[in-house]
This record gives C-alpha cells, sequence and structure tokens, in this order.
C-alpha cells in the first residue's frame, strides 16, 4: 500500500511542472481576458472602468465583427471538409506504384513549403481582378472570357480565399494519408480480391475504416488551423472587399489592439474561444462517431 502512494506521488511529481505551465501560460491569462473583456481597458491607462457586457453588445452589433466570425468559421469548415474530401483520394492514386511517382508525391507536397503569406502574395497577382491579371489573361487570350472579379466581388473572394487555402494544404495531407496507407497490410486486400470484393468494396470495408485515426489528426489540424488563419486572407485580399474575409485574428488587431481598446479586444476573444470549443467538441463528437461506425 505505500508503494502505491509512494508511486502516485511520483506521478503527480512529473505532471506538476505541465500543470504549472498550464496555468500561467492558460487559465490565467484566460481569466485575464475575461476580466479585461468586462472592462474599458486600454492598455495605457491602468485603471480600467468596468462596463459590464458592453464589449460583447458592441462586438453583436458590429457587421465587420460579425463577418468576421462567420469567415473565420466558414474557412475552418470549408478548408476540412474540402481538403479531407480530395486528399484521401488523392493518397490512394499517389500510393500506387507508377513511374515517377516520388517526383509527383513531391509535386503535390511543394505548396506545403512556403508560407501562407507567400502564397497569398503569389495568388493575388494571379487572380487579380485587373485584366492585366494571370488568370484573367490567360482566360481572355484562350478562351475570350472577359474579366472575373475575382477578389473584389465578396462571394468570389471568400471562394478564392478558400480554394487557395484548399490547394496550399491537400498535397500535405495527402502525403500524411499516404503513410497510413503503407501501413495497411496488403494482406486484406488479397483476401478481399479473393472473396471477389471490387475496388469500391475494398475502400470502403479496409481503406476508409483503417484511415480513421488519419482523418481524426488530419481534420483536428485542419480546424484548428483554419480558426487562427491570418496570413493567407490578409496577403490575398487585405480582409476585402469591404471585410467579406476578414479574419477574427486580423478584427483583434485592426478594430481592437491596434486602436488601444483592449477590453474589445479581449471580448471578441473570449467570443471567439466559446466558437472554437463549439467547433472543437463538434469535431470530437464527428470523429468518435465514425470510429465506431468504422471499429
Amino acid at each position: 500500500m505505500e508503494g502505491g502512494w509512494k508511486q502516485i506521488t511520483i506521478n503527480r511529481a512529473f505532471l506538476l511542472p505541465a500543470v504549472v505551465v498550464f496555468v500561467f501560460l492558460f487559465i490565467i491569462p484566460l481569466a485575464q481576458g475575461f476580466y479585461w473583456s468586462l472592462t474599458d481597458f486600454t492598455g495605457y491607462n491602468p485603471e480600467a472602468n468596468f462596463i459590464g457586457m458592453a464589449n460583447y453588445a458592441e462586438i453583436l452589433r458590429d457587421p465587420s465583427m460579425l463577418s468576421a466570425l462567420a469567415f473565420t468559421v466558414l474557412f475552418a469548415v470549408g478548408t476540412t471538409v474540402i481538403v479531407t474530401c480530395l486528399a484521401i483520394p488523392l493518397a490512394v492514386q499517389l500510393n500506387k506504384v507508377f513511374l515517377g511517382r516520388n517526383f509527383v508525391r513531391s509535386l503535390w507536397f511543394f505548396p506545403a513549403v512556403p508560407s501562407m503569406a507567400i502564397l497569398g502574395l503569389v495568388w493575388s497577382y494571379i487572380l487579380s481582378p485587373l485584366p492585366s491579371g494571370v488568370l484573367n489573361t490567360t482566360l481572355n487570350n484562350w478562351f475570350g472570357i472577359d474579366a472575373v472579379s475575382w477578389l473584389s466581388d465578396n462571394s468570389l473572394a471568400r471562394m478564392s480565399v478558400i480554394l487557395v487555402g484548399v490547394w496550399a494544404q491537400v498535397g500535405w495531407h495527402a502525403v500524411l494519408y499516404v503513410a497510413y496507407l503503407q501501413a495497411i497490410p496488403t494482406e486484406y486486400y488479397e483476401v478481399a480480391k479473393i472473396d471477389g470484393a471490387s475496388a469500391r468494396q475494398q475502400f470502403f470495408s479496409i481503406t476508409l475504416p483503417l484511415l480513421t485515426p488519419a482523418m481524426v489528426i488530419s481534420s483536428f489540424l485542419l480546424l484548428t488551423g483554419g480558426l487562427k488563419v491570418f496570413e493567407l486572407p490578409y496577403t490575398l485580399t487585405n480582409g476585402g472587399p469591404g471585410f467579406a474575409t476578414n479574419t477574427i485574428t486580423q478584427a483583434l488587431i485592426t478594430s481592437g489592439v491596434s486602436q488601444g481598446r483592449y477590453g474589445l479586444a479581449s471580448a471578441l476573444a473570449v467570443m471567439f474561444t466559446i466558437v472554437v470549443a463549439i467547433v472543437g467538441f463538434s469535431q470530437l463528437k464527428v470523429t468518435t462517431m465514425i470510429s465506431r461506425r468504422f471499429s
């Protein structure tokens, strides 16, 4: 019994540093941010007046804030769904043996190498709504199509940012799925072929269920990365047109911190934390259901 308590004490001692770091770097800043969200704290005056829910009410009345919140969630969910739907079949093809397979894999993986800021700048030239834009010039010269407002129309700008985000990430996640595909024993497919299973049946009965752990990791990375996105929309559209592609992180800076309104920025951060918790919990429930379905 004494040895058991000693082991428990040792285990808790090993956990203590992590708990201390978690408290000081997460719990305390979160509590401080929530307190600031209830004040008119500016960062310059150490004394802040308590104003209750006024900052939250202002956010709910501000269309730019709500648009930033909506687009951030749309980008995160949209890129997660589209990348997952494209990366899995792409990984299946990249896992096959063919001439130049390593080169093709590297080609698909390449967009994940540059930073999102660089990709945003490059695609801003490609998708420029001016007739001099690379894509518009190509469409006009080859097909006679007039210049399209890829980045100056609200709907097209949102679609463009999401699709560029998909293009930048689909190769990386396909390589992740390839790693899991290579871990699947070939005997499973050989037995399935003997039983007369078609390629479609093998995919849905063997491949997809065994890729569930990879799907959990991939979707988690996509969601968390999408919710904190900043560089791509900022360099591609600068949050425009208007505030159609504005994100929470950009709104925190432009509407809060840069104007010395730390109370408002804290309120927006608290609301965003709640949204992230809801999205994360929903993702956890969905992945749990999928795991149980294929287990």
